[in-house]
């Protein structure tokens, strides 16, 4: 574990080195984890190098029009020996998940990340909280490495550019940002038919799932924060896959006023998975994430809380309202220009 970051030039040297890759990404993964795992294991196979590409849910459903997601798998009962495990996206070690059990060996750690969180796992670790989504990361790092970019691999990095920054709106989103994007479009992006297909392409489930979401809603600390839950029992009955929650939570930030949203969401082993986003960096979210075992960004965190849902969201709630009063925002004020995930 290192204090100071691998430079492009030595991940890119490790990645030509060796033979045999696993790449890896979080648990309940989004467009930028999936997008550089794909955009990984394409470009090394392109290098004639062995590729695993794993994940615990293996290719959703919602991203499986990404070019190459047929590589994209469940890792396999047996385990398997490499030389070298990348680890994308993923703020800390155990959110790797059930992948982590068939690594039986591996010589080399490459850990490449966003989140201010991340510990620092690894042998080789680059992580640019600055980075709107670790897909721009990877971008430069395939130029600096001169590492192959075809049109298949600039899809998966512009679907993982453009989830991660909230379709280039979060305020993080930087000049760089537009022109990488720029630059993956010269590179045989469709902007059209891949944003279409990544927010046009909803299955009915979803929407009735956010009509019952919406139904729980409710507000506190004068209408600054806001939050709604789901739980299991209503996620059986609409039939719903986790990954149809990805982005309702961005229905509540979206309210005029809310500077704290929260989506709760009861899992079966009796935990509560706790999504937060601010507006105002006067509200780190993070923070409190952590501090029941969670992490992210400051303007995004999540935590996974042990409890019954309700017992869960009143701990959380009065949290959330300790920070916003702390930081003396005052009703309906502009959002900032701070960084988010």
């Amino acid at each position: 574990m290192s204090d100071q970051n691998a430079s492009f030039e030595q991940i890119g040297a490790a990645l030509r080195e060796h033979q045999r890759f696993a790449v890896l990404s979080h648990v309940r993964p989004d467009g930028d984890a999936l997008g550089t795992t794909l955009a990984v294991a394409l470009s090394l196979q392109q290098l004639g190098k062995e590729v695993r590409a794993w994940n615990e849910e293996g290719m959703l459903q919602k991203y499986s029009f990404l070019a190459g997601s047929d590589l994209l798998t469940l890792p396999p009962s047996e385990p398997e020996d490499f030389d070298v495990v990348v680890a994308l996206d993923t703020a800390t070690y155990n959110r790797l998940g059930t992948p982590l059990n068939s690594i039986r060996s591996s010589g080399l750690w490459i850990n490449i990340d966003h989140h201010p969180s991340n510990p620092r796992y690894g042998d080789l670790v680059h992580i640019d909280p600055t980075a709107p989504a670790t897909g721009q990361i990877i971008f430069e790092l395939m130029c600096a490495a001169r590492m192959p970019v075809s049109p298949a691999i600039a899809e998966n990095l512009y679907a993982a550019i453009s989830t991660d920054t909230g379709s280039f709106q979060y305020p993080n989103t930087t000049a760089r940002t537009f022109e990488i994007a720029a630059e993956l479009i010269r590179r045989g992006v469709n902007v059209g038919r891949v944003s279409q297909l990544l927010y046009e392409n909803f299955p009915q489930r979803r929407v009735e799932l956010l009509r019952e979401l919406l139904a729980t809603m409710q507000f506190a600390c004068g209408g600054k924060l806001a939050w709604f839950s789901l739980s299991q029992a209503t996620a059986k009955g609409l039939g719903v896959l986790p990954e149809d929650n990805e982005g309702l939570i961005d229905h509540l930030r979206a309210i005029r006023g809310v500077v704290v949203a929260i989506f709760f969401e009861e899992l079966p082993d009796g935990k509560v998975r706790v999504s937060m986003r601010s507006k105002q960096g006067a509200v780190d979210v993070c923070a409190i994430c952590k501090s029941f075992g969670g992490g992210g960004h400051t303007l995004a965190a999540g935590a996974r809380v042990k409890g019954a849902l309700d017992e869960v969201t009143q701990v959380i709630v009065q949290k959330a309202c300790e920070a916003i009063e702390t930081a003396g925002i005052p009703s309906e004020l502009e959002p900032s220009g701070e960084s988010q995930s």
